[in-house]
């Protein structure tokens, strides 16, 4: 990618839409309007960017994401067939709402059992309410945690996915934030 690809990109990223104009004439140093313009254009000829029919232009498809390439067999081996299925972003797998969601970094192993390690990062949504066995980022009785939500005869609880946690019930409150959506770990 060009240089001028890579800024467009971070800016997009940075600010979640398109530089206007005047913002490329600061990004590609460029002084005309007109030059923008002949930007614009060659990188839609180049498939980089897409214009709609309102004259709006956003990132080409092919321009963002990883190749979605086929299935891989974690079971018993079987013949590889490679096929590119479509290119996908992980925003837009993992995040449903945009505006209600961000980022948290786990600490501790209550959650192991569930497939969340410490290191591990998760997607949340901000809601206020959540269904019982959904993954919740709540506040119990001022303080933090990320537990299942559970409930039964006695009311709602905590519960860790990990048996050297006990189930911790509210003394005083129990206040859901966000509902755990996604958990992202990288390797090396």
């Amino acid at each position: 990618m060009e240089k001028t690809e890579e800024k467009i990109v971070t800016f997009f990223r940075k600010h979640q839409r398109m530089p206007g104009y005047k913002e490329l004439l600061s990004i590609t140093g460029f002084r005309s309007k007109n030059a923008v313009w002949k930007l614009i254009r060659r990188l839609v000829a180049k498939k980089f960017l897409s214009k709609g029919e309102d004259g709006k232009i956003t990132l080409a498809k092919e321009s963002q994401g990883v190749s979605l390439l086929g299935l891989v067999e974690a079971g018993f081996p079987t013949p590889a067939e490679e096929t590119n299925l479509e290119r996908i972003t992980l925003d837009e797998w993992l995040v449903a709402d945009r505006s209600a969601s961000f980022m948290l970094k786990v600490k501790g192993d209550s959650m192991n059992d569930a497939g969340i390690m410490a290191g591990d990062y998760v997607i949340v949504e901000r809601k206020k309410t959540a269904s019982v066995g959904d993954i919740i980022i709540a506040e119990i009785d001022g303080a933090w945690t990320m537990k299942y939500l559970r409930k039964d005869a006695k009311g709602y609880y905590l519960e860790a996915a990990n048996r050297s946690y006990k189930p911790i019930r509210p003394k005083e409150e129990l206040l859901i934030s966000a509902v755990v959506k996604a958990v992202v770990r990288k390797y090396r």
